[in-house]
């Protein structure tokens, strides 16, 4: 019996035609609605030439408002991710601590930031930095929208961080602890490099979510990001808001899909290198890593010829 036959029933001549009918009643359903889209917008002269001719032939349109607002983009996407990283690991890490009020502390600032939405991070942010600080008023919304981006992601990261590191097997922990591994070296060398590539998807998923989050920023605290350019240059351009939306959406898609792109290079060179290496702990290495005071010799590791140090 073939693995196909053990997933699931292999279709018979009337559930094969039943298929058949089924995809040429949606591909025919999703053909009429693409028909009705363009029609709409072409019936309000939404694909008119003039509208989309600034793109493609006016430099202007691209260098006071595109631009301008994707390197704001960047900078409050960059930011936030080299800051929530970190500070997501660290306090994924704390959640696992073997001390009660470490791991309390952190499980409760995590569960707080998580459950509160981001847009009201940024907006509680800013009127803050107002009142408490001389932030400029031009770069309050920059620190607004970088600190609830981080508060934010910041901890669900630790939650992906934790999860990554509780899937390793048990056994894990259990070998590194018996040649001496203290417990921040059995996280640092065994634990977390063994748990990069299984928490790479959800932390590439979680930093895409960050470069969209960007966008919130602009939609009430008047940070001027790449969707806050939409507004104006519609407004210059004669009302193309469609074509103004459009070109946006396809820029945020292709930042997306680069960096979806990089993480699954990154993610495959990850697995291929770990295949590939045929390392050996060796009896130096592993004294080096042992406990002060204590020394492994070549017959506590299981080699012949070696004394055991007393």
């Amino acid at each position: 019996m073939s693995a196909q036959n053990v997933l699931y029933d292999v279709p018979g001549p009337r559930a094969k035609r039943r298929n058949v009918l089924l995809t040429v009643v949606f591909l025919v359903a999703l053909a009429a609605l693409i028909w009705w889209v363009v029609q709409s917008l072409a019936d309000k002269n939404q694909l008119e030439w003039v509208k989309w001719r600034p793109f493609f032939t006016d430099s202007r349109a691209w260098e006071t408002y595109i631009l301008p607002g994707l390197k704001n983009t960047l900078i409050a996407a960059a930011l936030s991710m080299v800051i929530a990283l970190p500070l997501g690991a660290l306090f994924g890490i704390a959640r696992l601590s073997d001390h009660w009020w470490v791991r309390g502390a952190a499980g409760t600032v995590v569960e707080f930031f998580r459950a509160i939405p981001v847009l009201i991070l940024m907006l509680f942010a800013n009127a803050a930095y107002s009142e408490y600080t001389d932030i400029s008023p031009a770069s309050r919304p920059l620190y607004a929208v970088v600190t609830g981006l981080v508060l934010y992601n910041a901890s669900v990261l630790a939650e992906i961080v934790r999860a990554g590191i509780l899937s390793l097997p048990r056994g894990q922990t259990d070998a590194a602890k018996a040649i001496g591994m203290r417990k921040n070296q059995v996280m640092r060398h065994v634990l977390l490099p063994q748990s990069v590539t299984a928490m790479l998807p959800a932390i590439v998923s979680q930093l895409v979510v960050i470069v969209k989050d960007t966008a919130l920023g602009g939609a009430l605290i008047g940070f001027s990001e790449l969707l806050a350019s939409v507004r104006p240059m519609s407004a210059n351009y004669g009302a193309n808001t469609i074509a103004s939306f459009t070109v946006v959406s396809v820029i945020f898609v292709v930042l997306n899909f680069a960096l979806t792109s990089f993480a699954s290079w990154l993610e495959g060179r990850l697995r291929r290198g770990k295949k590939s290496t045929g390392a050996v702990v060796t009896a130096d290495a592993v004294e080096t890593l042992a406990t002060p005071g204590e020394h492994l010799g070549r017959d506590d590791l299981g080699g012949t010829g070696g004394t055991s140090s007393k």
